[in-house]
């Protein structure tokens, strides 16, 4: 991830550990100010520029090759914008400032800020489009699943594994219309699923801790950006996840062959989505499945945040307690 020697690079990294962590916390409380207003953009943009900011701090060359839009759609964080204070490792990132902006307007949880590093080369660089996933925990034999198979099939594997009937698989699906007859394929299956309106990140980050969240698998059409984040998270742990961009005009695929994805059917593992040393920071804003959301209390802010990192395995949880709010504002 770094540009020098193996002791000041590994110096670094845990300094840009940390750095990352201010970066999502400030965006989640920018956004959690705005928790219920009914206002998405407003929430966003608070998220999006609180980031910014934060990002435009680090001692960094960073390029956002995963973002919220792509550069005609700034102010937000766009695809090829590049961050950070000019000097320092070259990085890829992929950011949501505010993943779950419905979640976050109607004070419901779910709202989460999110932010995956990597070294130049390392995300999954391609336009804003949708994308087709599948995603399961860690503990299971490579190639378990596999995005080209039925949705019953894939149930019946994963329920194999866990040694238990398809009835005890939980499938996470976004609620959308387009997932109608998915929804259906899996419940003809056996298995349960379980629809959320929103957050897909999220959604895929479930699966690596299922006993906790009760979410076995996901399966579904979303994001291309929210699949990058989320293999990113993901590949941490040790889970399995394959996507297929949907490259449906000829804009699109012209778009993405710039972007340098020579062939656009091509299905990614979760490898090709976020490879080398990843490093992922995630902080609730409304209080969810994952994450407890930012608190607020007199002359006190309190957050909490996970943080993922490939390299070594490690999940840390990050309850941080702001004494001096005034430098949120």
């Amino acid at each position: 991830m770094t540009e020098t020697s193996d002791g000041e690079g590994k110096l670094l990294e845990r300094f840009l550990t940390l750095e990352l962590v201010r970066v999502t916390e400030r965006a989640a409380v920018a956004a959690a100010r705005l928790r219920g207003r009914g206002d998405e953009m407003a929430a966003d943009q608070a998220a999006v520029d609180a980031m910014r900011s934060e990002l435009n701090r680090l001692p960094i060359r960073g390029r956002v090759v995963i973002g919220e839009g792509e550069r005609d759609a700034a102010p937000m964080l766009f695809i090829g914008e590049e961050v950070g204070a000019g000097s320092g490792p070259k990085l890829d990132l992929a950011v949501a400032a505010l993943e779950g902006s419905t979640f976050c307007a109607k004070g419901i949880g779910g709202a989460i800020s999110i932010v995956a590093a990597a070294a130049e080369g390392s995300l999954l660089y391609a336009p804003d489009v949708y994308m087709d996933k599948i995603a399961i925990g860690p503990g299971y034999p490579p190639g378990l699943v596999d995005l080209d198979r039925q949705p019953g099939v894939n149930i019946q594997a994963l329920a194999d594994a866990k040694g238990a009937p398809p009835s005890e698989v939980t499938v996470c699906i976004l609620d959308r219309s387009r997932h109608a007859e998915l929804i259906a394929k899996c419940r003809a299956a056996g298995a349960g699923v379980r629809l959320i309106s929103d957050g897909d990140v999220a959604g895929i980050i479930f699966t690596a801790e299922p006993g906790e969240t009760g979410v076995d698998m996901y399966l579904g059409r979303g994001g291309a950006p929210e699949g990058v984040l989320a293999a990113g998270a993901l590949r941490c742990v040790g889970g399995q996840m394959q996507g297929r961009l949907i490259l449906d005009t000829a804009e699109k695929v012209a778009r993405a062959r710039e972007m340098g994805v020579a062939d656009p059917k091509k299905k990614y593992d979760i490898g090709e989505l976020a490879s080398g040393d990843v490093i992922v920071c995630a902080t609730g804003v409304t209080d969810g499945a994952l994450l407890d959301g930012v608190l607020f209390d007199k002359g006190l802010i309190e957050t909490e945040t996970l943080v993922y990192r490939s390299a070594t395995g490690t999940v840390r949880r990050i309850r941080a307690a702001h004494r001096t709010p005034a430098k949120f504002d």
